[in-house]
């Protein structure tokens, strides 16, 4: 399967679109205020929400929320590792006494959170498709000057369950103009993440595919696990430890330079920056790089660019 047949199989299976739900949720402020909305989580002690009239998913600040109600499924965490799903309802407290909240868990379990220790929440759903977050990416530019073409092309997508979750994302970079060898830059990263049954917990694997011609790798495999524990988990901060083991190889594309297999150390940065346009269609800028402190010899050592366009987003943000 090559790079083309995986970027499809990947956009057609993890950015599936997930139709807007019913904005039947109700939140209400610590001034009184009372909205009816659609819930989608928490995150970073951000409450995201949408509005009927409003485009676009909102941010709200969590601290400034009085209660929340809804009748649809939400995995809760809190911040000493307790995991619960269910609907969301206040309880009635009296003035001055800290906020809790009530997941309603079928059939008749109730459990019941103080506001303030909840880390985060995510709608999940009954239905498969319903429990996916993510977003999807694409740029362009084309010169006719120097026959110039780019594109760039991003999609993520996350699958959280109560005491698990999986994500995914794809990254694809290609470059070209006449009179030279087209650059590509092609990624697909994933994890698997497990809560175990002690508290702050969990073991996790992830994994990774590259090729760049740039580096002249064909093809860059990483396999590696461990186990970690959440040392500070709020809606503020998070901090974790993680140890375990790893495995890479590296097949780089046919040259006449021998190539030795080496122990090497590589690094991978990529960071994203959006500006909402209009309801859930964002403009993007992003940085990749990955640089190699030992490439073979005649191989450049790092791969890195910038990236710009536009970008679609579903589930919680």
């Amino acid at each position: 399967m090559n790079s083309r047949h995986l970027i499809l199989v990947f956009l057609f299976t993890f950015t599936a679109p997930l139709f807007a739900r019913d904005k039947t949720d109700r939140l209400t402020m610590k001034n009184g205020d009372s909205m009816t909305c659609e819930i989608k989580g928490l995150d970073g002690g951000v409450l995201y929400v949408s509005f009927d009239y409003i485009d676009g998913t909102s941010s709200v600040d969590w601290s400034k929320v009085d209660g929340v109600e809804s009748t649809r499924l939400f995995v809760v965490k809190a911040e000493d590792g307790s995991v619960y799903t269910g609907a969301l309802k206040t309880a009635g407290m009296g003035a001055g006494r800290p906020v809790q909240i009530h997941v309603l868990q079928p059939p008749e379990l109730v459990f019941t959170v103080e506001r303030s220790q909840i880390v985060q929440m995510v709608a999940t759903s009954d239905k498969f498709w319903e429990r996916f977050n993510g977003g999807i990416s694409l740029g362009t530019i084309y010169s006719k000057g120097n026959q110039s073409t780019q594109y760039s092309l991003a999609a993520s997508t996350a699958y959280v369950r109560e005491r698990w979750n999986t994500g995914a994302r794809l990254d694809s970079n290609l470059s070209k103009s006449t009179g030279t060898t087209a650059s590509t830059r092609n990624s697909l990263a994933f994890s698997v993440l497990h809560l175990m049954s002690k508290k702050n917990w969990f073991y996790e694997g992830v994994g990774g595919l590259l090729q760049s011609s740039e580096q002249g790798i064909a093809l860059q495999t990483l396999l590696g696990g461990g186990v970690g524990r959440y040392l500070k988990n709020t809606n503020q901060a998070s901090i974790q430890l993680l140890g375990g083991v790893g495995w890479q190889d590296t097949t780089y594309q046919h040259t006449n330079t021998p190539i030795q297999h080496q122990n090497t150390a590589a690094a991978l940065i990529y960071v994203e920056y959006y500006i909402k346009l209009i309801s859930d269609l964002k403009w993007n800028i992003s940085f990749y790089g990955n640089w190699d402190n030992q490439p073979p010899q005649g191989f450049s050592g790092s791969d890195y660019g910038v990236s710009s366009g536009l970008s679609w987003t579903y589930g919680l943000k």
